[in-house]
């Protein structure tokens, strides 16, 4: 096993939607993507006060990538116009494949507006390859209890496999581009060897706490860009600390983006546009309850 290096890091950027504290490591400053991964919004950790509007992120599109949203702490409730909805808790995820068009919803459940309460999520968006832009859509609500936990560290980590394979054990999502995606939890002083295996793009960002890898360290809020150059990367939590850590095939296409539309060319952006205002999104008619 050769361990990968850290070649620059990337501290997140305040950006608060509303009263939403928001930070955004992705795309930063010299730093367009990860190839494939595109976008990641941190939400919170904040606390929401009872009676509280909830948040807002009320109906609206997407074509031609994925959402992975993971609820770190409190509820989310999904709904979309392909039928799907779900409430998900602390520790579940959300996965959307928006592919032709979808329109969705991800908001704060009735219980949680009434009662308020912690607060945290983190929203990935992972590109798709042109041959799988106007995929049919679909979605996977995953509670904690459906995600496999890896015990690691002696016993003073764990991971939580969302997607992909690590060992003998299989995420419950099957990624149509084979992405590996999941959360690591390290006690102060453990030390895990994360598999990355050789031409992979990795993420990793340090949702809470304070690792090192080699001789670098890397403070909560910030991603890291990885070299190629091994096959894992090694971490050791100076604190308790929260990672979330992936890594995927790199597409190397052009990105055109346009809001909430990711394609390759400026006409493919037109033509979502287009499609979006004559309804082609609307799949049944309006978005379920939930």
């Amino acid at each position: 096993m050769t361990f990968r290096t850290i070649t620059a890091l990337h501290r997140a950027h305040r950006d608060d939607i509303g009263d939403l504290v928001t930070r955004r490591p992705l795309p930063g400053p010299g730093l367009p993507q990860v190839d494939p991964f595109l976008f990641l919004n941190h939400h919170g950790p904040q606390t929401y006060r009872p009676g509280n509007a909830g948040l807002p992120f009320g109906p609206h599109p997407h074509r031609g990538f994925e959402t992975v949203t993971f609820i770190l702490a409190g509820t989310l409730a999904h709904h979309d116009s392909g039928g799907h909805a779900s409430v998900i808790a602390a520790g579940g995820v959300q996965w959307m494949t928006a592919g032709s068009g979808l329109i969705h919803a991800e908001v704060s459940p009735p219980a949680f507006k009434r009662d308020g309460g912690p607060l945290e999520i983190l929203q990935l968006w992972v590109n798709l390859p042109s041959r799988l832009k106007m995929t049919a859509p679909r979605y996977t609500g995953l509670q904690a209890e459906a995600i496999p936990a890896l015990p690691v560290a002696d016993g003073r980590g764990r991971i939580d496999l969302v997607s992909g394979t690590i060992g003998d054990t299989a995420g419950p999502i099957a990624s149509s581009t084979g992405v590996t995606l999941a959360t690591v939890r390290l006690a102060a002083g453990a030390c895990v060897d994360l598999p990355t295996p050789c031409g992979r793009s990795v993420l990793l960002y340090v949702v809470s706490g304070r690792v090192r890898s080699g001789d670098v360290v890397l403070e909560r809020w910030t991603l890291a860009t990885v070299g190629d150059d091994g096959d894992a990367v090694r971490i050791t939590a100076s604190e308790d600390a929260v990672l979330l850590f992936g890594h995927a095939d790199p597409i190397g296409e052009p990105v055109v983006a346009h809001g909430p539309f990711v394609m390759n060319t400026r006409d493919e952006i037109a033509a979502a546009i287009r499609d979006y205002q004559a309804g082609l999104f609307d799949g049944d008619g309006p978005l379920p309850a939930v």
